[in-house]
């Protein structure tokens, strides 16, 4: 019940297959099935993927971050190798569900009735059609990764256009820059309050007003003053501390931050334009093809009438014709699916990655605040400690000690006047 909740809804969780019944699979390991039938295997520990059954215990990536090796995954349908789509997986990638033997389609195929649509392609971007969508699992299936909630557009609601799945999680880093920038400032100008205290602090210590006072009361006075010195000196060093445990850290980190922020930035972008011209490529072959069968079939229905002599070699050449716009219309999906496959496995990468720069991003600011709050109860504890004495002297105040100590100090004579005899 625990795993449902954090399931996208209309999301299946995997279910326990024979082969994880009878063989258990090494710790870390899951087993799933892709939507054309082939059994892959994710570690989700280290989110590697592989179509090999893993033996023994499980791999440990040798550096941190998430691993590339995505192949086997699938997302909308098809996996994210870079290589081809294999013939028996390309049904998720074509515009077309075959209903036969594969054909060249240069191909005549009179009278064939086609096919239901099984794919829709929105953005340049090809999708499982809504009617005929098989089962996806989720690549991280209970921790609502960026690597599974991001592949579609969105409305922008400053216009009328788009903004794609990867921008807003970039629109998110980059404001999760600017809100570290934020803290750091807010942090310096604690910094400045707490020297601007410390340098009036002092400056008041040194006041000499009731420096006359006498006795105990006149040393409780002097402690007073002495205890703003050293309350001074304790801000001196937390505002000290300040600067070089929390808002430099803050600083450098947001830098380092920053740096690895453009490592991602548009190299997304640049595969999405790739594919948008792979996707205008594909779709203008399919013109020239629609063009070369319209031809050839005008050149079939001279034939059938006879209006020409040369109609069958005009027939040959359009064959020809149509056969070569169907070939290029192959290569230019071909090529299509490629970028398509290079786009998502970056995709599922960069989403990662940026899953775990924010992770360490949140984790380093909260460890730094704990900090903070940790040198300001220190600074608590210390400007105690500068009252203390105060307090000490202030109990020990005796009025009547100190009439008689000052009295012994200043008295004139202890002989009374009498009255005068005559």
């Amino acid at each position: 019940m625990e795993e449902r909740q954090h399931q996208k809804p209309g999301m299946v969780p995997p279910q326990p297959t024979e082969e994880s019944q009878t063989s258990l699979l090494p710790p870390g390991w899951q087993s799933y099935l892709s939507p054309q039938g082939r059994r892959y295997y994710v570690n989700t520990t280290t989110n590697e993927t592989t179509w090999e059954r893993p033996n023994g215990s499980p791999r440990t990536p040798s550096s941190p971050g998430p691993q590339r090796n995505f192949q086997p995954a699938t997302v909308n349908g098809y996996h994210s190798s870079g290589t081809p789509v294999h013939q028996s997986e390309a049904v998720h990638m074509s515009l077309r569900k075959p209903t036969g033997d594969f054909q060249n389609p240069g191909s005549p195929s009179p009278g064939k009735k086609q096919s239901k649509e099984s794919t829709l392609t929105i953005n340049c971007v090809t999708f499982p059609h809504p009617d005929t969508m098989p089962e996806q699992q989720l690549l991280k299936p209970t921790e609502w990764s960026y690597c599974d909630y991001f592949w579609a557009d969105k409305k922008d609601p400053q216009g009328n256009g788009t903004v794609a799945g990867f921008e807003i999680l970039l629109q998110k880093q980059l404001k999760g820059k600017q809100m570290q920038k934020e803290m750091s400032e807010f942090i310096r100008e604690r910094i400045k309050i707490e020297e601007e205290y410390a340098k009036n602090l002092a400056k008041l210590s040194q006041n000499s007003l009731a420096a006359q006072e006498e006795g105990s009361l006149g040393e409780a006075w002097a402690q007073v003053k002495k205890s703003l010195a050293d309350e001074a000196e304790v801000h001196l060093k937390f505002s000290s501390k300040l600067h070089s445990e929390v808002e430099k850290p803050l600083m450098n980190f947001r830098e380092n931050f920053k740096k690895d922020m453009k490592k991602c930035d548009h190299h997304i972008a640049d595969l999405r334009k790739q594919l948008a011209s792979r996707y205008a490529s594909v779709e203008k072959a399919r013109k020239a093809l629609t063009e070369r069968q319209k031809d050839l079939e005008m050149k079939t229905q001279q034939l059938e009438i006879k209006l020409s002599n040369k109609t069958e070699e005009d027939i040959k050449k359009a064959r020809r014709k149509s056969t070569q716009a169907g070939d290029d219309l192959m290569r230019c999906v071909d090529l299509y699916n490629q970028a398509q496959s290079k786009w998502f496995e970056e995709m599922v990468t960069t989403t990662l990655e940026l899953e775990r720069l924010e992770v360490e991003r949140v984790e380093m600011i909260r460890q730094h605040l704990c900090q903070y709050t940790q040198l300001r109860h220190e600074t608590d504890m210390f400007n105690q400690s500068t009252v203390e004495p105060v307090d000490q002297l202030l109990r020990k105040v005796d009025p009547a000690k100190d009439r008689e100590l000052w009295v012994k100090e200043h008295k004139t004579g202890d002989i009374r006047p009498v009255d005068m005899e005559i």
